[in-house]
């Protein structure tokens, strides 16, 4: 009889160890190790002999064919552009994100739409739960075919017999195979599970999407190589209390990882927005305070966000600085630079700062924006809303130019924006005769402008 093979596996980073201790050595976390069977006892009586494999040879890269691999449109336009223009035959997607933010709606709707056979596995729903979230939906598809199921050697039996032209796993935290003797959700498992489906997919050039979990600190659970083994990594970002979700790229061996999608999450399920800026951007019947239109990207998409602004005298003795959408410690460096360069004395002042719609937003073009939106609360003196900024502040008080200006006020100009306050040492070439761009050195310039 072979003697069983254990080893230690860290459950949050999955990092092998050979005897328990701990700490793990690869994430640095305490009781983590949890383990493992690497390999089941067998009776070599009865164990049949191993069969030789059929050995792959090499192909010459001119003899290889692309015109019966042509990418498979999901007939979801923010989806297709994330993916880099549809699936990819063979193709295996990795999609994580929060609990409840939408990952089974997503791609339940690309189920019931997408031209083609659909095998949805779920290994956390009932047919008939899936069957009731369906419902809710308004896209149909006949070919469509659900399995409740979390063995990993029944799942790709059904899909040896259905030849599904996309497949859903729905999740992979809960499939377990009988040759790994441990929980599912555990690295061994996860691993074992995700590399018979990623051999089936490249066999038989069949897609396959996998839905994972994340952990507490918001990566994708399970272990690391799990996002090198697959071909295409999706994230689904933002705030359950928020109807708008962003769907970003992080790998794509096959496009672009710099597009996102944005979604809204609606009582039928997730609406693809076509043009984002114009709902981000609040409609005001009066002019307001504290409100500046910031012109951003997300990915190569310009985005128009409103900054709000809160300033107020500190009744609570220390000073309060608190921000919602935007980085807290660049929120700090903005106020002393309106304190040493500009002459406003925000020291004993509380200062809020929130981006509309729930977004968090990481574009240093933002700056600008939160500097006037927070002196426009200051002086309590409104802004106008043709007016746009999309320029960094640095530490001396000066404006500094940012990346893909063109494009930015270019999406300006079909918003309906009048000026845009830019930096003087941005090269601008652009022949849009509707609009001004507004350029500045330095932040006393701009506050000259803004309220003189």
């Amino acid at each position: 009889m072979a003697k069983v093979k254990t080893s230690f596996f860290c459950q949050n980073c999955g990092t092998q160890h050979p005897q328990w201790q701990g700490q793990c050595r690869g994430c640095k976390e305490w009781n983590t190790l949890v383990e493992e069977v690497l390999e089941k006892q067998t009776n070599p009586i009865t164990t049949p002999a191993k069969t030789a494999k059929r050995v792959a040879l090499p192909t010459h890269i001119d003899a290889v064919d692309l015109q019966q691999h042509q990418r498979m449109s999901t007939h979801d336009a923010e989806l297709d552009r994330v993916l880099g223009g549809g699936i990819v035959p063979g193709a295996v997607v990795l999609l994580g994100g929060e609990p409840g933010i939408g990952k089974s709606t997503l791609f339940l709707q690309l189920s019931l739409q997408l031209n083609g056979k659909v095998l949805y596995v779920s290994g956390e729903e009932s047919e008939q739960q899936i069957k009731m979230r369906a419902a809710r939906m308004q896209n149909s598809n006949s070919n469509c075919y659900l399995l409740a199921e979390t063995r990993t050697e029944n799942i790709l039996m059904q899909l040896a017999q259905q030849q599904a032209d996309l497949v859903v796993i729905d999740s992979i935290q809960t499939l377990h195979t009988d040759t790994i003797d441990s929980g599912a959700g555990s690295v061994s498992q996860i691993k074992a599970s995700a590399a018979a489906l990623i051999a089936y997919a490249k066999a038989q050039q069949t897609p396959i999407v996998l839905v994972g979990h994340i952990t507490k600190e918001g990566a994708l659970a399970g272990p690391k190589i799990l996002e090198h083994m697959v071909d295409t990594v999706l994230q689904f970002e933002g705030d359950r209390n928020h109807v708008y979700r962003i769907l970003r790229a992080q790998k794509n061996r096959f496009g672009a990882t710099s597009e996102i999608g944005i979604y809204q999450m609606q009582a039928q399920g997730l609406q693809a927005v076509d043009n984002p800026s114009s709902i981000l951007l609040s409609e005001h019947a009066s002019a307001l305070s504290g409100h500046a239109i910031a012109a951003t990207i997300e990915g190569i998409r310009p985005l128009f966000v409103e900054v709000q602004a809160l300033v107020s005298t500190a009744v609570y003795g220390t000073p309060q600085r608190n921000s919602t959408g935007f980085n807290s410690k660049r929120l700090n460096m903005l106020l002393a630079v309106l304190e040493k360069r500009a002459g406003f004395s925000l020291g004993t002042k509380d200062v809020f700062i929130n981006i509309a719609g729930g977004l968090h937003v990481e574009d240093a073009a933002l700056d600008l924006a939160v500097v006037a939106a927070i002196l426009s609360s200051d002086l309590d003196s409104t802004l106008s809303n043709t007016i746009a900024f999309a320029a960094e502040v640095g530490l001396s008080g000066e404006i500094r130019p940012v990346a893909q200006l063109e494009q930015r006020i270019r999406e300006a100009a079909k918003l309906g924006f009048k000026t845009v306050v830019v930096s003087k040492f941005s090269s601008v070439q652009i022949e849009e005769k509707n609009i001004r761009v507004q350029a500045f050195e330095k932040i006393e310039e701009v506050v000259a402008f803004l309220f003189s």
